[in-house]
Order: C-alpha cells, then sequence, then structure tokens
C-alpha cells in the first residue's frame, strides 16, 4: 500500500490517472500529448515514461504490448486497498 500512497502523492500521476479513466488504453505518445494540450504540461517522454513506471509499479497502471506499441491501462483495484482500510462508519456527535 505504501507504492500506492507514493503514487498518488505526485499531481503528474494524479493527472496521468484522471486522463486513463476518462480513456484508457493511451500510448506513451498520447499521454504526452494529452498533458501537454489540456494541462500545459511540457515533460519529457522519459520523464512521463520514469511517472508511469511509477504507477505501474503500484498496480495502478497495467500496460499491454501491441506490435511495437505500448497501451496503458488504469486500474483501481489497489484503491480499494485504501478505501477498505479505513471504512466509514457514522459518527456519533459527543
Amino acid at each position: 500500500m505504501v507504492d500506492v500512497f507514493r503514487a498518488l502523492d505526485d499531481e503528474t500521476r494524479r493527472i496521468v490517472l484522471d486522463e486513463l479513466s476518462v480513456r484508457d488504453g493511451q500510448t506513451l505518445f498520447e499521454i504526452c500529448s494529452m498533458l501537454a494540450i489540456r494541462h500545459g504540461l511540457s515533460l519529457t517522454r522519459q520523464a512521463i515514461s520514469q511517472h508511469l513506471g511509477v504507477l505501474e509499479s503500484a498496480g495502478l497502471v497495467v500496460t499491454e504490448r501491441r506490435g511495437r506499441s505500448k497501451f496503458h491501462y488504469f486500474n483501481p483495484e489497489p484503491l480499494s486497498g485504501i478505501t477498505g482500510r479505513w471504512p466509514s462508519r457514522k459518527r456519533t456527535e459527543k
């Protein structure tokens, strides 16, 4: 779970996850373009690739290779560990 918190600690990674949750299955080129156009982030492909590596290590992004292309998909499953850790319960007034 530490990897998930570390991955979510960075604003760029949260933006990448937001965009993948809207449109899954993007290539590195598509993600870089989306970050530049929609969010004004001009990061290098290598920097975005490193962010994706952190997200993949945390299990928040899974990849699939098709030919020479690598597609990235958002995996919300690790987030259930966070919500499961602190279940909501009705609070009582003192």
